[in-house]
């Protein structure tokens, strides 16, 4: 709107810096004067001219291609090289590595590498068990049935105490039928001793006589041969008296050994009845032990600690009854591997930990056979068990190999054989991240392991389970 349309229209107006508007007064506004404000509406004229000259030639459209193909050459251009940058960003995000996972440092176990002596030693888990020597397995001699259980398991029993009661009808009546044949066997041979003794008197009786007749007939004959040698009789009463005395000496000779060989008759006899008899009491103690054997009695002093029967249960013969030990005679029974076990040697000195107390003890065997990946050691024990030891009580036994002196050793990993490479992860100085190196152990221990390649005195290491960070080389630890 013009100065002059204004004043026309009865506005009061007033310039800033060349332009009008209303006056914000309308109690001071005065009447519009072209003669004052001409200059400035000139130079506004000018102005507007001067800018629709220039919108004209703005709209003029003026064909220029070379400026397009300019234009085409740098959208090229710039492509290209936006191309070949988003290529390279591409290529080094790609070799990237992976950032290092961090491991809370509380929650891994590390040792330090040392050098000095180490104790090689193996591991064990078992039971104590009874020696043979001190225990006493009951079992069923006959067939019988079990009437009465007199004493449990656990309980404290001396050589005489009785601990079942069984029955068996055919039992008892074979040990009083082999007690009548015994019997009579005896009286048999009684009969027969006298019997032969009484014949022997006989013939000793007869040989008496056969000898005082012949001693006579000896002393008739010497004095013949007296009278003959001075002429008193003649030749004839003497070769008489002579031949009387000799055959009185033959019988006198066959009746002694008539009664040598009667009285050897005799005794043999005698020894066959008596064999008999021998064998009738064997039988009869057999049937008595075996009816005795009804009430199972403990044998000798110590502790009932099997009785797996029940009343009116049947036994047949070889069946185990119960089982008496002596408490105060127990060894260790150990399971160990059988890659560690090669080394073990019987007299070795052996650790057995019982949960309430340890006790020392020597290797007193080692099973020749392997059972389930584990060799059989038995242990002896030297002192006095600990308080609330018994039979089948598990244990844990550590036994002393030999002792590696001036070596480098560290802790034993959790995954690791002796003489073997593995992997472990060395810590920073810094201790604030760690890497991994190979190591190559020698012979191990049950808490150390010998370190030949790999590491050196005073590195620290994470013994932990790490299979989980088997895919990185760097852990950091915060």
């Amino acid at each position: 709107m013009s100065s002059g349309q204004i004043e026309r229209e009865g506005f009061p107006v007033t310039s800033v810096n060349g332009h009008f508007s209303p006056a914000p007064n309308s109690a001071s506004r005065t009447r519009f004067r072209p003669t004052v404000f001409l200059p400035y509406f000139q130079q506004y004229q000018v102005v507007a001219g001067l800018a629709g000259y220039l919108h004209s030639l703005r709209a003029m459209d003026i064909a220029r291609p070379e400026f397009r193909q300019q234009r085409r050459r740098r959208q090229i251009l710039w492509s290209a090289v936006g191309l070949v940058c988003l290529t390279a960003v591409t290529v080094a995000v790609m070799r990237l590595k992976p950032a290092a996972p961090e491991v809370e440092r509380g929650t891994v176990w590390t040792d330090t590498v040392k050098r000095g002596s180490m104790l090689r030693q193996v591991r064990g888990l078992g039971s104590l068990i009874p020696s043979q020597e001190f225990t006493r397995q009951i079992p069923a001699e006959t067939e019988a049935t079990v009437v009465r259980i007199r004493m449990l398991p656990g309980s404290q029993v001396k050589a005489d105490t009785i601990l079942v009661e069984m029955s068996n009808p055919q039992v008892e009546e074979a040990a009083v039928d082999a007690k009548l044949q015994l019997k009579a066997a005896e009286s048999e041979y009684q009969s027969l001793r006298v019997t032969l003794e009484s014949d022997l008197m006989n013939q000793k009786a007869d040989a008496a006589t056969v000898k005082a007749d012949y001693t006579q007939a000896k002393l008739h004959s010497d004095s013949d041969k007296q009278l003959y040698d001075f002429g008193v009789i003649s030749g004839l009463a003497y070769d008489d008296s002579k031949n009387k005395a000799d055959e009185l000496k033959a019988r006198d000779d066959i009746a002694t050994g008539r009664l040598a060989v009667n009285q050897k008759a005799i005794e043999s006899q005698l020894a066959e009845e008596q064999a008999k008899v021998d064998q009738m009491r064997v039988l009869a103690e057999l049937k008595q032990k075996q009816l005795d054997a009804l009430q199972v009695r403990a044998g000798i002093e110590g502790v009932l600690v099997d009785l797996p029967l029940e009343v009116g249960q049947h036994l047949m013969p070889g069946t185990m009854v119960a089982r008496v030990v002596q408490p105060n005679h127990l060894i260790a029974e150990l399971k160990v591997s059988e890659t560690q076990a090669r080394d073990v040697q019987i007299g070795q000195p052996a650790l057995i930990d019982t949960h309430n107390g340890t006790v020392s003890g020597t290797v007193m065997r080692v099973d020749p056979g392997v059972q389930n990946g584990t060799v059989t050691v038995d242990v002896r024990l030297a002192d006095d068990l600990p308080k609330g030891a018994r039979p089948d009580l598990s244990v844990d036994g550590t036994i002393d190999l030999e002792r590696l002196d001036d070596v480098i050793y560290v802790g034993r990993p959790a995954f690791g054989q002796e003489n073997s490479a593995i992997t472990l992860f060395k810590l920073d100085p810094d201790q604030r991240g760690a890497a991994r190196v190979t190591v190559k152990v020698g012979r191990a221990s049950v808490n150390a392991i010998q370190v030949l390649q790999g590491l050196h005195e005073g590195d620290t290491v994470i013994l932990s389970d790490m299979s989980r960070y088997d895919n990185t080389d760097r852990i950091r630890l915060n």
